[in-house]
């Protein structure tokens, strides 16, 4: 689907928006990406692989939402979350789009093997991925936001 035809049905079902910023839910989701990347740890140490996989995608999930929190954009799809990323941000999405592919394909498909060695590096990308988010967000200015905010008006117009 193009990215333009995404957004649009997005916005019409009223799953892509642009809403306040908020502090508070930012601040929500990085504590749930930090939670989630807590849990893959703890998943790997007691081999649950599968599962910790899910965990390290998620936590960098919500950081990406966090950061679309603190600019004022409400996305409920993954897909368009990640494309925004790189659209609005300028920030290299690859590693969260690899994530979240892996994060499917070891959710949905059983034909598949899973190496401890692949998890480690998944926690590994996520805490850098989720890092380079953080300091991002930490950076933002009101300026950047409001020009962020007049981008996103322009891409779901």
């Amino acid at each position: 689907m193009k990215k333009s035809i995404l957004f649009k049905k997005l916005k019409e079902e009223g799953k892509l928006k642009l809403v306040k910023p908020s502090e508070e839910v930012k601040q929500a989701y990085l504590e749930k990406s930090s939670s989630y990347l807590q849990s893959a740890k703890i998943l790997l140490k007691n081999k649950k692989l599968e599962e910790a996989i899910s965990m390290a995608y998620y936590s960098m999930y919500y950081s990406l939402l966090a950061l679309m929190f603190r600019v004022g954009i409400k996305s409920e799809n993954h897909t368009a979350s990640i494309i925004l990323l790189k659209e609005l941000f300028g920030l290299d999405n690859s590693e969260i789009l690899k994530a979240k592919k892996e994060r499917i394909d070891k959710q949905y498909y059983v034909d598949f093997k899973i190496a401890e060695e692949d998890v480690k590096q998944m926690i590994k990308t996520a805490e850098h991925f989720n890092a380079e988010l953080f300091d991002y967000i930490e950076k933002l200015s009101a300026e950047n936001i409001e020009e962020i905010r007049d981008k996103f008006k322009n891409i779901i117009s």
